[in-house]
Formats: C-alpha cells, sequence, structure tokens
C-alpha cells in the first residue's frame, strides 16, 4: 500500500507495548498510532483512530482479546486484528479466529516475522504462526462425517466435511501442493475440491474463502473438560 499501515498495539503489559511500539516504529511502511492496555481500550482507541490493524494481546484484564476482537469486528469491521501473544494451545486458537481474527503469532516471533503478517493481512492474506497451525486443522480434521452431521456447528452452505476440511487448511496457509500431501489426495482433486467449496460459499479466491472459513465459527472449539 503507498501509505504506511497504520497499527494499534494492545497489550496489559507496559513494558511488552512499549518495547512492540518501538520496534514498529522502526519497520517500513509501519505507523503505530495508539497503545492501549485492556481490550476496552483497544475497542475505544480502534473506533476512534481506525487503525488498519490491531496487534492483540490475549489474556488482558476487563476484556481480553477474544471479547474485543468480536467486539472491532461489529464496531470497526475494516480493522483487522492480529493476535500476538504467550498462548498456542488449541482453545485460543481457534477461539480467536472464530472471534474474527485475521492473524495469531506468538511472542516468539521476531521483527521480521511480525512486519511480514502486518504486510501479509493488509493483502488480505490470513496469517497463522506454523507453530500452531496444527490446531486449527486438527480441531476439523478429527470429526468424522457422523459428527459433523450431529454437530452444534452444522457446515455451512451443504459444504461436505471434506470440503471444509480442504477450506480450514486453505486457512492455515497450506498451498494445494501441501493440502494433498495432508490428506493424501492428488493436487488434481484438491483443486476440485477447492473450485466445489469457492462455488457454494460464493467465493472468488482463496483471499475470500480464508474470510468466510474465519468469520463463520466453521473451526470448532474444543469442549474444556467438565
Amino acid at each position: 500500500m503507498s501509505r504506511p499501515i497504520r497499527v494499534l498495539v494492545a497489550d496489559d503489559q507496559r513494558v511488552v507495548r512499549e518495547g512492540l511500539a518501538l520496534v514498529l516504529g522502526l519497520l517500513a511502511e509501519v505507523e503505530v498510532v495508539g497503545c492501549a492496555c485492556d481490550g476496552d481500550e483497544a475497542v475505544a482507541l480502534a473506533a476512534e483512530l481506525l487503525p488498519d490493524i490491531v496487534l492483540m494481546d490475549l489474556r488482558m484484564p476487563r476484556c481480553d482479546g477474544i471479547e474485543a476482537t468480536r467486539r472491532l469486528r461489529e464496531r470497526v469491521p475494516d480493522t483487522r486484528i492480529v493476535i500476538l501473544t504467550t498462548y498456542a494451545d488449541d482453545r485460543s486458537v481457534v477461539d480467536a479466529l472464530r472471534a474474527g481474527a485475521r492473524g495469531y503469532l506468538t511472542k516468539d516471533a521476531g521483527a521480521a516475522d511480525i512486519h511480514n503478517a502486518l504486510r501479509q493481512v493488509i493483502d488480505n492474506h490470513a496469517v497463522i504462526d506454523p507453530a500452531v497451525q496444527h490446531h486449527v486443522v486438527d480441531a476439523i480434521a478429527t470429526l468424522s462425517p457422523a459428527q459433523a452431521g450431529r454437530s452444534p456447528w452444522p457446515l455451512p452452505a451443504g459444504l461436505t466435511p471434506r470440503e471444509a476440511e480442504v477450506l480450514i487448511l486453505i486457512a492455515t496457509g497450506m498451498s494445494n501442493r501441501e493440502i494433498a500431501a495432508r490428506l493424501v489426495l492428488s493436487e488434481g482433486t484438491v483443486k476440485s475440491h477447492i473450485n466445489h467449496l469457492l462455488a457454494k460459499i460464493d467465493a472468488r479466491d482463496r483471499a475470500q474463502a480464508v474470510t468466510y472459513a474465519y468469520q463463520r465459527g466453521l473451526a470448532p472449539s474444543r469442549e474444556q473438560p467438565g
């Protein structure tokens, strides 16, 4: 994009958010427009400042990153959310993406990783740290067709379980070749599944498919033990 990527940093630890703001300020094409200490402040500042991206921590007081992401998707739909957190468990990853986050990074990410994620998200791609991608894939890959039929989150748009699985793999950033290897299919079969699912969800391309997968809550949260 011709102008800088305008970023709002949200983290409850002052040293972290100030450090992030400093690092981001040194990156080309990035402008830090504000910092928030919790989810409530992040939502309020985003509504006022209209950043391109909110770099969002998960665990914060008053309003956590998941709830803040949901509110931002409703109040400031043009602002994208990238999670940056120490948490890499399956519940955190899937819940964040279901809430509407377009990216998920762990705090092991370096400046170059964050910079790349910001640019990818601005270009309407989803970005998921390779260290946590398997949580999203496993969440749907472990469902049998019968389980999918009984699930409280029915597959939308007439998708078959296999098409839904391919859609989630697309959303994690996998290429057709990688999807074929993961599912033990030919690339031609994968392309056929993609063509079918794009038609069913009325998406023009993979980027729109990614948005559909995350915003429609296709990837299910797992139940916490009782």
